[in-house]
């Protein structure tokens, strides 16, 4: 009978390891220390704003150039034609009678590679460039040609 007994208590001690496995799974967690949590404080004033950029008329061509630049990209937006980015700029506040265009299309009938558009101010010149072969619109600052004239070349007549 002592194989027996011993055998026993092997089973018993078996069952006792496999209750208290289990019955581990069922008793409660230790709840986790709360952790610190960072609250923002709202300032009194919020950083400003950069103002949109405008039309200086007493301004030179470089004080012009932010707010040429923004009709420049807003346009470009839309279709590529001269006449978008004239009216635009005319809208702004630009002299439509400084202005000068490059042509639409090529001799040939093909949409024009790239546009030149530009605006006479003092003897200086704000230029931009757009089209397929620019990449990004461009908008800079030249010194103006003779004659009043900004753009090299032949340009076509702004007569709408």
């Amino acid at each position: 009978m002592i194989g027996s007994t011993a055998s026993r208590r092997a089973g018993l001690v078996v069952l006792a390891v496999a209750v208290a496995t289990a019955l581990t799974g069922c008793t409660d967690s230790p709840e986790p220390a709360p952790t610190a949590t960072a609250s923002l404080t709202p300032t009194a004033e919020a950083a400003p704003t950069a103002e949109a950029p405008t039309l200086v008329p007493e301004g030179d061509a470089s004080a012009n150039l932010p707010y040429f630049s923004q009709i420049v990209q807003s346009v470009a937006a839309g279709p590529d034609t001269g006449r978008a980015y004239v009216d635009a700029l005319v809208a702004g506040g630009f002299d439509k009678g400084a202005m000068q265009v490059t042509e639409n299309q090529s001799t040939v009938g093909n949409a024009a590679e790239s546009m030149q558009f530009s605006v006479r101010w003092g003897d200086e010149c704000l230029i931009g460039q757009v089209g397929p072969s620019t990449g990004q619109p461009v908008a800079v600052v030249m010194p103006g040609l003779a004659a009043g004239r900004c753009l090299v070349g032949n340009t076509r007549p702004i007569d709408w």
